[in-house]
């Protein structure tokens, strides 16, 4: 059941991958939808995901921009604590 028909898979072949990556850990080798970097299984798809702007799709707020800068501050602080503690038991010591 062989034929000579030529494939045409060039321009499916040439078009950008999806940038999702896989259970196993590699990257997904499907194309991604036209105008998105995604596969129409990893949330290319129209309709997939949460509207723009919608303050539902959080799950708990942990990444936010706003948690991140309040993590890097409390750091800071436990930071310089420690280096003034250190400090003061090296003057209790002479």
């Amino acid at each position: 059941m062989s034929s000579d028909h030529k494939r045409n898979t060039g321009p499916m072949l040439a078009s950008p991958r999806c940038g999702a990556r896989t259970r196993r850990g590699t990257a997904c080798r499907a194309p991604a939808v036209a105008g998105k970097r995604r596969c129409r299984m990893h949330g290319g798809a129209k309709g997939s995901g949460a509207p723009e702007g919608n303050k539902n799709a959080f799950k708990h707020g942990f990444a936010t921009l706003k948690a991140r800068r309040e993590r890097a501050e409390m750091r800071a602080w436990i930071g310089a604590a420690q280096k003034i503690l250190r400090e003061s038991e090296g003057e209790d010591e002479q």
